[in-house]
């Protein structure tokens, strides 16, 4: 079983308009709501593959209400720790003519110690019964910097690898903790290390505490630096649509292949395809079948020379 865990969960709200003007009114064409956050995407992800998964994380108040009542209808397997704040809303607005998305982020609840702590044996309880956990996401107010580490630590000593999808200084207290892979996109990347060159940037991440790094470039694909060696994935086409869930589409891939030990060109193809097949759908934690049967087979793996020489760690 893969576990997600969903720390500042979310109810998604996507807007589509004819086109996005500043400035202007508009009238909506379509709406959907649905429950949200990153690690709850990747759950979606893996049950439309099949993949056993439980949702983790921390809901409150009538939108956390609506969070689990989402998850019931989409079939999701949840155990989820309520907190006394409200669960927080993001809103995307899409523009139909051109696909472009615009995203608004609220912060989400602030976490009381209490409420960590019973999130916390909550969590380790659920560690006995996971093969991989997924850590995905920003973190609510109130839970410190270095949240992701301690989860990977308790991942580690129940003997689980972890998979972090985070960013900035939750990314960085995270890799001394040595999680199984992490998976930051090329702006986080740069962030995180202050190298334009993502290759360099990925070892940097190494370097400091990760036993792999995957980066997320866009339209460009991947780059997998790990023990084994490094590579870039490249998708056959390019596709026009919604690309906010097509990050959580390649954690899910990736997720997955860690679970089954496939090797790392056939984790990369697979999450690159995936991810275009997450652009090609309308909303995240969604992808397009068709789309990924036709791209699955038709993504470029070219092993990376491998670097020599030392990369400092990100400062």
């Amino acid at each position: 079983m893969i576990l997600t865990v969903t720390l500042n969960a979310a109810l998604d709200i996507t807007h589509r308009v004819d086109r996005l003007r500043p400035h202007a009114a508009h009238r909506v064409c379509e709406v959907a709501d649905r429950a949200g956050g990153k690690g709850i995407n990747v759950s979606r992800v893996l049950r439309a593959f099949g993949h056993p998964t439980l949702v983790t994380g921390l809901v409150g108040g009538g939108t956390g209400a609506s969070v689990r009542r989402d998850l019931a209808r989409a079939g999701l397997a949840q155990h989820l720790v309520p907190v006394a704040g409200e669960t927080r809303r993001t809103v995307a607005v899409v523009d139909a003519r051109t696909g472009d998305t615009t995203t608004l982020l609220e912060p989400g609840p602030e976490v009381l110690h209490e409420e960590w702590e019973r999130f916390r044996e909550s969590f380790d309880a659920l560690l006995l019964r996971a093969g991989v956990v997924v850590l995905s996401g920003s973190l609510p107010p109130g839970l410190p910097e270095d949240t992701y580490a301690v989860l990977v630590r308790d991942a580690r000593a129940r003997g689980v690898p972890a998979l972090v999808d985070t960013s900035g200084p939750a990314l960085l207290a995270a890799l001394p903790a040595a999680p199984a892979l992490v998976k930051p996109n090329a702006d986080e990347l740069v962030e995180a290390t202050g190298r334009s060159d993502p290759r360099v940037a990925a070892e940097a991440l190494r370097t400091a505490g990760a036993e792999a790094v995957v980066a997320s470039l866009g339209p460009e694909g991947l780059l997998a630096v790990t023990p084994q060696g490094a590579w870039r994935a490249r998708p056959a086409e390019r596709l026009r649509g919604n690309p906010t869930g097509a990050g959580d589409a390649a954690v899910a891939a990736l997720a997955a292949g860690l679970l089954a030990g496939d090797t790392w060109p056939v984790r990369l193809a697979e999450a690159v395809a995936l991810s275009a097949a997450a652009v090609a759908a309308p909303l995240a934690g969604s992808f397009d079948p068709v789309v990924h049967q036709r791209l699955r087979t038709r993504v470029d793996v070219v092993p990376l020379p491998r670097e020599t020489g030392e990369t400092p760690c990100p400062s």
